[in-house]
């Protein structure tokens, strides 16, 4: 039989050597677990019962209170650190977040998407800022910042990776100057874009450019000329993306660029300033621009429902909704009830709306 288009087999019969080799191993981690629970426990902090818990956790990084565990070592280890430590030298302290963070390289590259491992691994670089001097503390985050990027080269689309990278972005502009922290906004913005370049689909990269363009704005003291020439730009590449109209990540993306045109949003957007004629002149040119990517793609949702939203937009400003429009809102509505059938109560109750 099949499932999904994919053909099931049956699982191959296990030998009994195999299945004792099996039971074996299940003997030997129940065993590794109970010796790590009583150490921890008996509040046996030496560096064997680190050892144990590394070998735990490369069988299993999912088993989150086994990370607690490590924490409360780490702790104790921190903490005899910081006696033999002075104001000459920080190095043991220095040794122990380095060779842990080195530890967790091989489980990220194993499992890039536990979460247990980078908060672990969060926990470690925050003790770092906390426990080493600055220059110390930044160069460790800096050396973070490098790792982070080859892990997205790997996986592009690891969310995990993503939202960490911002993290270790922020941390970076804290620990830097002030030309320092607008230099890195720049620079990531720069980065996001390079990576919606080499796949348009990386959801991950449309989202982080989202959350820089602001930020970007504001560190910079743009004018609204300079906003409006942003907001210009992002258009313009969101129409070179749409070369591909059933890629959904891109429409998420044009769907924010919307918010913008927005009366009761616009004010928290990268151009608030822009007057009632300019917004209605962009959704118009909009609806346009969407129409033409329909020719040819008449049974993707995903233009209609674009459709839609400029145009209920254009009554938004405007404060009504003319009757052509609303006809023409219909006749799309008519086309996604079809097309996303799953869907079709919804799109009936907004039809109930207009």
């Amino acid at each position: 039989m099949a499932s999904h288009g994919v053909r099931r087999f049956k699982p191959v019969e296990k030998t009994p050597e195999e299945r004792q080799q099996e039971l074996q191993k299940i003997e030997d981690y129940r065993s590794l677990e109970h010796l790590v629970s009583d150490k921890v426990a008996e509040h046996d902090y030496s560096s064997d019962t680190l050892t144990k818990i590394s070998e735990l956790l490369n069988r299993n990084p999912e088993y989150y209170t086994i990370w607690n565990y490590r924490r409360q070592v780490m702790r104790h280890h921190f903490s005899e650190a910081a006696d033999t430590a002075n104001e000459d030298t920080i190095q043991p302290i220095l040794s122990l977040i380095k060779n842990d963070l080195m530890f967790l390289i091989p489980l990220l590259r194993s499992f890039p998407k536990c979460y247990w491992i980078w908060n672990y691994r969060m926990w470690l670089l925050d003790e770092a800022r906390r426990m080493l001097p600055l220059p110390e503390a930044h160069q460790i985050w800096q050396e973070e910042f490098a790792l982070v990027g080859k892990m997205l080269t790997l996986d592009s689309r690891n969310f995990h990776g993503w939202g960490y990278r911002r993290v270790v972005v922020e941390t970076l502009k804290q620990l830097g100057s002030l030309d320092e922290a607008t230099g890195i906004t720049q620079k990531e913005f720069e980065y996001a874009k390079k990576m919606i370049g080499a796949n348009l689909s990386n959801f991950s990269a449309w989202h982080y450019r989202t959350k820089l363009i602001q930020r970007l704005l504001d560190e910079q003291s743009a004018t609204d000329n300079e906003r409006r020439k942003m907001l210009d730009d992002e258009l313009s590449l969101i129409h070179q993306a749409l070369i591909d109209p059933y890629d959904q990540s891109v429409w998420f993306y044009h769907q924010n660029l919307l918010c913008v045109f927005d009366p009761t949003v616009a004010d928290r957007t990268m151009a608030p300033n822009l007057s009632t004629s300019e917004r209605l002149q962009y959704l118009r040119q909009e609806i346009d621009n969407v129409q033409e990517i329909l020719d040819g793609a008449e049974d993707c949702k995903y233009i209609y429902q674009a459709l839609i939203e400029c145009t209920v937009l254009v009554s938004k400003v405007t404060g009504h909704l003319s009757p052509e429009d609303r006809d023409q809102i219909l006749s799309w509505l008519s086309e996604l009830k079809q097309l996303d059938s799953l869907r079709e109560q919804r799109w009936l109750d907004f039809e109930r709306t207009l």
